[in-house]
């Protein structure tokens, strides 16, 4: 790695701190100039050591935007506590690097400045095939079984569960996942080193084994009400999908279906009992924005991939197989023909079915031999 990249990132790093996850300003400076040449606009001093005002010829937004990350120096982490958090697990990732999922581009002026990692798994490889499955913190028992239910067939069918490590709809999500022996990214709202909400301190270490944990916050920074809303859009970019389980009609889940729609992702809702008020918003996704509905894993694939063939298990529905659907169209006329209960020869059945008495007779033998049928008194009688 060159000197120059090396600064780059160093400048990422430290602009991390100073400014707020999904700062438009940032990521309007940031399309102009190196990361490195704005840390140096904030940083810079005269020869008495003082800092340089705001440069105003780049519009009063943008010189508040500097004041305001200049209040925030003393929040600069040392060189030694950057190589703690690096000892500790952590590693950072930023754009360009082998690891950054290319999704996030998408983004825009809005792309994450960094992301803080910890994890066994390479994140941009566990993205390429991924679906976000997202819901309400108070979930129901219903929409915890759906979600475990569907991020551990996803998982099975080779698709990286992408949520947010919240209560409710989140942790079942990641939980299934897990069982199902594959890995998960969680992205949370604050920084790794603080692992909001402290009670899933034992799921974020399974998570870290077999899967990968993100921020774009700093380590020790606590979430914001905010920050959870902006740590939405990250959810939506890792995703080849979002699916809403649970959302009532004010729920954070809604706002992260709304990124994946403005970034062109597919948008899909489970429905759930039309008197369930955590199910409002996932309904209202479907009645007024044309989301998807989807019951199953099998629904969410289809839905990505729609010219997927019935050798990959995916394609249109169809109802369980039971023996007699092998039957060919005669053998099945006839066998609509015989009752259940009681009897009927062959020459009425074969009347009834609309075939000659011969082909009748052949018919019921070979029902007969395949457990279909069986003789009564009163002449065939159909095994229930």
């Amino acid at each position: 790695m060159t000197g120059a990249e090396q600064s780059e990132r160093r400048a990422r790093a430290a602009l991390s701190f100073l400014a707020n996850a999904g700062d438009p300003q940032l990521g309007e400076a940031l399309r102009i100039m190196p990361a490195a040449g704005v840390l140096a606009a904030v940083t810079g001093t005269d020869s008495d050591g003082e800092l340089v005002p705001a440069d105003e010829q780049q519009g009063p937004a943008m010189a508040r935007a500097v004041e305001r990350w200049r209040d925030r120096l003393s929040l600069l982490p040392t060189v030694g506590r950057l190589a703690a958090w690096e000892d500790g697990g952590l590693r950072l990732v930023c754009p360009g690097d082998p690891e950054w999922p290319t999704q996030l581009d998408d983004l825009g002026d809005a792309r994450p400045l960094v992301l803080w990692v910890r994890g066994n798994t390479d994140l941009r490889f566990a993205c390429l095939n991924s679906v976000s499955v997202v819901g309400a913190r108070a979930a129901t028992a219903y929409g915890n079984h759906v979600a475990i239910e569907m991020a551990a067939a996803l998982t099975g069918q080779g698709v990286t569960v992408i949520s947010g490590g919240a209560y409710g709809i989140d942790s079942s999500a990641h939980r299934g996942a897990l069982a199902s022996g594959g890995p998960t990214v969680a992205v949370l709202a604050g920084g790794l080193g603080f692992g909001y909400p402290k009670g899933h301190a034992g799921l974020f270490a399974s998570i870290a084994s077999d899967g990968v944990l993100v921020s774009e916050c700093p380590p020790e920074q606590a979430p914001t009400r905010p920050g959870f809303l902006v740590r939405n859009r990250i959810i939506a970019a890792l995703g080849r999908g979002t699916v809403v389980v649970e959302a009532a009609l004010r729920s954070g889940a809604l706002n992260t279906a709304r990124h994946a729609r403005e970034l062109c992702r597919a948008v899909m809702a489970v429905p759930g009992p039309v008197t369930s008020y955590q199910s409002a918003g996932c309904h209202e996704l479907i009645r007024e924005y044309g989301s998807m509905c989807v019951t199953s894993a099998r629904d969410v694939l289809e839905h990505l991939s729609p010219g997927a063939d019935e050798a990959t298990g995916i394609g249109p529905r169809r109802g369980p197989a039971v023996p007699r659907d092998g039957l060919d169209p005669v053998a099945t006329a006839v066998l609509e023909q015989v009752p259940v209960r009681g009897g009927l020869g062959p020459a009425s059945i074969a009347v009834r079915a609309g075939v000659d008495l011969d082909t009748a007779m052949r018919c019921l033998g070979f029902l007969a031999s395949a457990g279909f049928v069986k003789r009564c008194d009163q002449g065939w009688r159909a095994v229930r």
